[in-house]
């Protein structure tokens, strides 16, 4: 079985819920919210004192969180991730968090919904934004970023090899005509392509880079893994997925960072213990399984990585 359009299925959700190691009175924070499946198996693998705060700054996930709120552990917030901090210090639950998730990038039901304009293979208004009532949208930035900007933001988010084209296409064509829609956009990359790769929609890494460059994604992605160390308690887990590149980079570097401490010259004479490790690594990455790819192929891509704060 395939999934149908307008079908969702959690990527690496038993995976990703494992790797929190779930403690029935614990507190779990799901940064990721969406449309509830991670939160879902979190709360059937709570027992009756535990809690689950649940964060996502996209409108339609407020609508979502709805199945839960006859659930007095669940609580949620309609705020980017990056506030997790902040949600915390209400509740006098900072460093008292057992496990945190992240779940990254866009969601199936966003790239589904053709007025969202994430998806380059469903026309509608080009917007891009998590949360559609803040920030410039794609049409609007696109009709004032001049060609290094829009070239820049091509190579640097999307790995766009043929970035300058693109951008120069992108400023020659809004001078006939507003690209407000994702159909014009995707008309304007593909012509400007000159090499076509079988494999993939010549538009996949230009969406991918002005949908990270809208939404700020890595800088924020930055912000809340700098966060986590601070807002978990001794033992407690992160367990993060991320589907292309530039995020998982960012995970698997943090992570390894706060595993190994700060750079210590091998002549000083330290302890192991003296150096200031913050996390364990958890396993070895995972990644989707044969049969889940068959399932959902959006699964393909993905990357769970899980790491441990360290008791000290």
């Amino acid at each position: 079985m395939i999934l149908e359009q307008n079908e969702h299925s959690t990527v690496l959700l038993n995976e990703a819920v494992d790797g929190l190691n779930i403690q029935p009175d614990g507190i779990y924070v799901d940064g990721t919210f969406g449309r509830g499946g991670h939160s879902g198996l979190i709360l059937q693998r709570l027992g009756p004192h535990g809690k689950l705060i649940a964060i996502d700054r996209d409108p339609q996930a407020k609508e979502s969180a709805k199945q839960f709120a006859d659930d007095s552990r669940f609580e949620f917030f309609n705020q980017n991730f990056a506030m997790i901090e902040s949600i915390l210090e209400q509740h006098d639950e900072v460093k008292k968090v057992d496990g945190i998730l992240l779940d990254l990038g866009v969601s199936s039901p966003q790239l589904d919904q053709a007025e969202r304009g994430f998806s380059f293979l469903r026309d509608g208004p080009l917007d891009m934004r998590m949360n559609p009532d803040k920030g410039p949208s794609a049409t609007q930035w696109l009709a004032e970023a001049d060609v290094d900007e829009i070239r820049w933001v091509l190579k640097e988010y999307g790995e766009e090899k043929f970035a300058t084209r693109i951008a120069r296409a992108i400023v020659e064509q809004r001078d006939h005509q507003m690209i407000d829609t994702t159909f014009k956009l995707v008309k304007i990359i593909t012509e400007a392509s000159p090499v076509k790769d079988k494999f993939k929609h010549p538009a996949t890494r230009s969406f991918q880079a002005i949908r990270i460059f809208i939404n700020d994604e890595l800088n924020e992605l930055e912000k809340v893994l700098a966060l986590t160390p601070k807002c978990l308690r001794q033992g407690g887990r992160a367990s993060i997925i991320s589907f292309h590149s530039l995020e998982d980079r960012l995970v698997k570097r943090f992570f390894r960072q706060q595993a190994k401490g700060q750079n210590i010259p091998k002549h000083l004479p330290v302890m192991d213990a003296d150096i200031n490790r913050t996390f364990k690594l958890v396993g070895k990455a995972i990644k989707a399984s044969d049969q889940e790819i068959q399932i959902n192929p959006r699964s393909r891509s993905a990357v769970l990585r899980v790491a441990e704060k360290i008791v000290k």
